[in-house]
């Protein structure tokens, strides 16, 4: 039996290089719908989905990566949107929560046709006085922490070959 979910699932890889071209409005609409159905702790949804899509505000926050990163290339890779997953920290599985939703985002990016990365250093990045300002642009309290980006575009590399599996991944009892 094929199932088209585990093949995408095992299929996904990280893209590291992007088309300058703007996604699709309806495929940024099906990807997003996919982060929002992530599991959270008792259905709490403690996260929050910014769209950057602005090329002012995208390169804002790749300065400020980069900066934290200590390097002066674009850690964004070219990509032109990034949704930045937030997590309301008052919540007891915020970090986990995130980070399903941004493992939604990634899927379903590739389901999509869509390249994808998780860039980190979102918390670093609103921990400082430009990204706290966007924090409050945004209408985030400061109980939201960044918790990952995922970057977004078309793919402008073959999709990389899959790493190999390491032994003891799986440990059966």
């Amino acid at each position: 039996m094929k199932d088209e979910t585990l093949e995408s699932l095992c299929a996904r890889r990280s893209i590291r290089k992007y088309k300058p071209d703007q996604i699709a409005s309806e495929t940024l609409e099906a990807v997003l719908r996919a982060g929002t159905y992530a599991p959270s702790g008792m259905n709490r949804q403690s996260a929050a989905i910014v769209v950057v899509q602005d090329r002012e505000t995208r390169d804002l926050l790749s300065l400020i990566n980069a900066q934290i990163m200590g390097t002066d290339g674009d850690p964004f890779y070219g990509a032109p949107t990034v949704l930045v997953v937030f997590a309301d920290s008052r919540c007891p599985t915020y970090v986990e929560d995130g980070s399903l939703v941004l493992g939604n985002l990634l899927n379903a990016a590739y389901a999509a046709g869509l390249g994808s990365c998780w860039i980190h250093r979102a918390r670093q990045t609103f921990e400082t006085p430009e990204g706290k300002s966007l924090l409050q642009k945004w209408g985030l309290d400061e109980n939201f922490v960044g918790i990952g980006n995922c970057i977004l575009g078309y793919a402008d590399m073959p999709l990389p070959a899959p790493a190999p599996r390491r032994e003891g991944f799986v440990i059966r009892n």
